[in-house]
């Protein structure tokens, strides 16, 4: 069995529409419904009934300053947040196959093994569940992890403490690939429970310098994604034989690891 952790964060564009006689996502009382983290449902309904009640209270600015975004797509991300207790369901992996770094992941082309494994080990932190599993069943929605609802707080903040415990136990032992951005890497109360986390950075050599590659990320990381789940990635050592679909090889020279917390910085360089 996979013994390796994929911690992934959502995609800001989703994709619409859903089942819409999908069980209620909130009342799980089958074991062959997907909703792998429902101890978070309690936090879930307190942060959407506090979202839903800011947006009924607010003006337009205060709207503006929690979603990040203005006129229509205000607008729907307002239509569709007020709608989460009725909207139709798809699983998160098919709800955020909008996203660039989905895509890039493809995991329609992935043999079943590998988009079992995928499935099994990915981890998504999300703004307004917290934590989900692929083939969770979740609604369209709109909210940042970086966002601070007026009266509630901020979004990260209040995750800390509710996802932590489950998330260090979930990757206990396990070789984790953390993939989060800051802000997502940021709600979670690391124990440091795994056998070892690496991130993955990007870097060119331009004009004899290395230089940090800081746009266009996302798609880098989900064809490693898709590279770690088809070859079943536990340890640093396959990365040696392997070229990046971009261009990039893993430089062992310039990656580091820190014996004492267990973490590392895998350095992928394009010479």
């Amino acid at each position: 069995m996979p013994n390796f952790s994929i911690l992934l964060p959502p995609s800001e564009g989703k994709k619409v529409g859903g089942n819409p006689f999908a069980p209620d996502m909130f009342d799980y009382r089958s074991s062959n419904t997907f909703n792998y983290f429902n101890e978070l449902n309690p936090e879930r309904r307190a942060l959407i009934n506090a979202l839903q009640q800011f947006m009924k209270d607010a003006d337009e600015d205060a709207l503006q300053d929690v979603f990040g975004v203005k006129g229509n797509v205000l607008e729907e991300a307002v239509k569709i947040n007020a709608a989460i207790y009725k909207a139709p369901l798809m699983s998160s992996l098919d709800r955020y196959s909008e996203g660039v770094m989905f895509k890039a992941m493809d995991f329609a082309g992935l043999p079943t093994g590998a988009q079992r494994r995928l499935l099994e080990n990915g981890i998504i932190v999300s703004g307004l569940f917290g934590l989900l599993r692929p083939d969770d069943l979740i609604p369209n929605y709109r909210l940042r992890i970086e966002a601070n609802i007026p009266g509630f707080g901020k979004v990260g903040k209040y995750w800390k403490s509710h996802i932590s415990p489950l998330l260090n136990r979930t990757v206990a032992g396990k070789f984790v690939w953390d993939l989060l951005p800051g802000a997502h890497r940021e709600a979670w109360d690391d124990d440091h429970s795994y056998k070892q986390l690496v991130q993955v950075k990007f870097f060119e050599i331009k004009e004899g310098e290395r230089k940090s590659v800081t746009h266009q990320v996302k798609p880098l990381r989900g064809q490693l994604v898709n590279y770690i789940v088809r070859e079943t990635l536990e340890t640093l050592d396959p990365l040696l034989e392997w070229t990046h679909p971009a261009g990039y090889r893993y430089d062992e020279e310039s990656s580091s690891f820190n014996e004492e917390t267990k973490c590392g910085v895998v350095a992928m360089v394009k010479r």
